[in-house]
């Protein structure tokens, strides 16, 4: 590593969307140059990190006294939106003041798609995150990310089971990409200059409705699926029924009603730009998990 390369840091470095954007950073940059914050140090997915070449740090949102340590010599910072619905605003709020007092030089934020307009009720914590970065004087990047396929891959294999995939969606257009090319976006974004004040609109280049993913379901799995679209309250009632939390399952209906309002559809293809490539087609991510649970038996 030379001094003149500049230390990039990413929260939430063992999560499904860190440990993507880790591995795209792999393939830019020397691993000495990469700190990922995790809560425990001794978790598998640190340890698999600290394997790669990868520093660890200590870095919990809920914790504003481990991130000045953390963010220690840093230069750029990926900001991953917390998990932790409705605390996330001031969770994200002791990470900004703390890359504000570290003089770190650029921070980048995984916001929603659209989020000053979203219908989706996960919209306001990512607003005032966004307020929060505007006022906090550093130099900002805005990763305003649509929907992941795998969101919807989750419900391949009861939908495989039971001949039927559930939603509440309407005929909304879902414009959504895999996880893997809102990583390599994040890792594009920390690693090259000019994005400085940018606010990206990102979601996948084709967009599909939850009746042609469960006919695309049924087509590449040799399996009859049709989709049930249901009322809101149905379909939360559904997925209670079927074992999730009932405020999880709550934002998941509330995100296929704003999805039929349009709030997971884009046109402006600016993701694939970012990346130099054409985002993954949800066919591809549904073909690999109807493989996958192939393997599995």
């Amino acid at each position: 590593m030379t001094t003149a390369e500049p230390r990039l840091f990413v929260t939430g470095a063992t999560g499904h969307l860190g440990r993507l954007v880790i591995a795209a950073l792999l393939k830019r940059v020397p691993a000495g140059t990469i700190v990922a914050g995790v809560r425990s140090l001794e978790s598998d997915g640190a340890k698999d990190l600290r394997a790669r070449g990868v520093t660890l740090r200590i870095a919990d949102y809920a914790r504003p006294e481990t991130l000045a340590d953390a963010f220690r010599g840093i230069d750029r910072l990926l900001l991953i939106s917390s998990s932790e619905i409705g605390r996330r605003v001031a969770q994200h709020r002791n990470v900004i003041e703390a890359a504000r007092q570290s003089g770190l030089s650029r921070i980048a934020y995984t916001s929603l798609l659209r989020a000053d307009t979203s219908p989706l009720a996960l919209a306001d914590e990512h607003r005032r995150t966004e307020d929060a970065l505007k006022a906090s004087g550093l130099s900002f990047t805005v990763l305003r990310n649509g929907w992941y396929t795998e969101n919807y891959a989750a419900s391949i294999a009861p939908a495989l089971t039971h001949g039927a995939f559930l939603g509440c969606a309407g005929q909304g257009r879902i414009a959504s990409a895999a996880r893997a090319d809102y990583a390599e976006a994040a890792a594009v974004v920390l690693t090259t200059d000019g994005h400085d004040g940018r606010l990206y609109e990102l979601a996948g280049d084709d967009a599909y409705t939850l009746d042609e993913f469960a006919m695309a379901v049924s087509a590449l799995s040799g399996k009859t699926v049709v989709y049930r679209n249901l009322a809101e309250a149905e379909f939360k009632a559904a997925l209670v029924g079927a074992g999730l939390p009932e405020d999880f399952a709550a934002l998941l209906a509330d995100s296929d009603t704003a999805a039929a309002k349009g709030g997971l559809n884009d046109t402006s293809r600016q993701l694939s730009g970012l990346i130099g490539r054409p985002t993954t087609p949800y066919r591809t991510t549904i073909t690999e998990t109807i493989t996958g649970l192939a393997a599995r038996g």
